[in-house]
């Protein structure tokens, strides 16, 4: 069969539409969780804004991640959403690859800054009376711009050799958004460059944020260790595990969907783990780093109250 390009045909999003019997439960707990996520993040931005308190660096990194969320998720879940009403939806060539993109530059910006954030938490702890002379505003800012940078540039090359497959055959993608990988199994043409890349770039990004998070949190537990009153050890630990928490969860759910070759994927499997960290993690974000922080929880009281009045 000669090869046909599909990007004026475009692609048809299967979604969850083999499982008809879940779609109306599943449509409502997704529309709950998408609702949830945009008001705990908004929350936070808000809070983080409006309180001097909390102009701090470490909610500084976090109101980057909580804007990043709102981006991500408002992405993905309205199309998702639209495919339980219409349980097989078209989706232009165009849109589907700036759909990657998006996904893409959502992982690989979580990557840095969850690596800047580590290192914040490693000044914190092992350098307390230098914190805030280390981590000033403008190299807040710096680290911040940064990260997004890497994160937008950083996805372009995949981007580009996306954009030059060639498709035949179905044009259907077992997937409920433009998953990279569900697009490069309907191909023609070789994917090994896209692949290779991937790999290079990505991993690459990845393998050197785990090791700035590995690096920092050893360091941060040698640090605790050496603190002799328990209760000094529990509250240092306390202002760490959140941001260990969440990385631990984006990692292995990444990891699990991407990290493999191609070959080996179950796009069911695969469905699975990319609902987790697109529905799951950025809603458990605001919840797991600010919700739970006492300091947190007394700004968002005096927020409420002021809202009141």
């Amino acid at each position: 069969m000669a090869a046909e390009n599909v990007t004026t045909d475009g692609f048809l999003i299967v979604g969850f539409s083999d499982l008809p019997q879940l779609q109306v439960p599943l449509s409502i707990v997704l529309l709950l969780v998408y609702l949830m996520t945009l008001i705990g993040n908004l929350l936070v931005m808000i809070i983080v804004y409006s309180n001097p308190h909390l102009h701090t660096p470490m909610y500084f990194f976090i109101s980057n991640l909580s804007f990043l969320d709102i981006s991500y998720t408002s992405v993905i879940s309205p199309p998702l959403l639209a495919h339980f009403l219409s349980p097989q939806t078209q989706i232009s060539f165009t849109e589907c690859l700036l759909q990657v993109y998006f996904v893409m530059v959502k992982v690989n910006l979580e990557f840095v800054l969850l690596a800047v954030m580590a290192y914040d938490r490693y000044v914190a702890i092992c350098n307390p009376l230098r914190y805030m002379a280390i981590m000033n505003k403008a190299v807040c800012f710096l680290l911040a711009a940064g990260s997004w940078v890497v994160g937008l540039l950083n996805v372009i090359p995949h981007a580009v050799l996306l954009s030059r497959l060639s498709f035949c055959g179905s044009h259907t993608i077992n997937h409920f958004f433009c998953d990279v990988t569900a697009l490069m199994k309907l191909s023609c043409s070789s994917t090994l460059a896209i692949e290779a890349m991937s790999y290079m770039l990505g991993a690459t990004v990845a393998l050197m944020s785990f090791s700035l998070i590995t690096t920092s949190y050893t360091r941060i537990i040698s640090s605790i260790w050496k603190i002799h009153s328990r209760e000094g050890r529990s509250k240092a630990f306390s202002t760490c595990a959140s941001h260990l928490i969440v990385a631990i969860l984006f990692y292995g759910s990444v990891c699990a969907t991407y990290l493999r070759p191609t070959s080996t994927y179950s796009m069911n499997e695969n469905k699975i783990f990319s609902l987790f960290y697109t529905g799951v993690t950025p809603l458990w974000n605001p919840i797991i780093y600010s919700l739970k922080n006492t300091e947190f929880i007394k700004a968002m009281k005096n927020f409420n109250k002021i809202t009141k009045q």
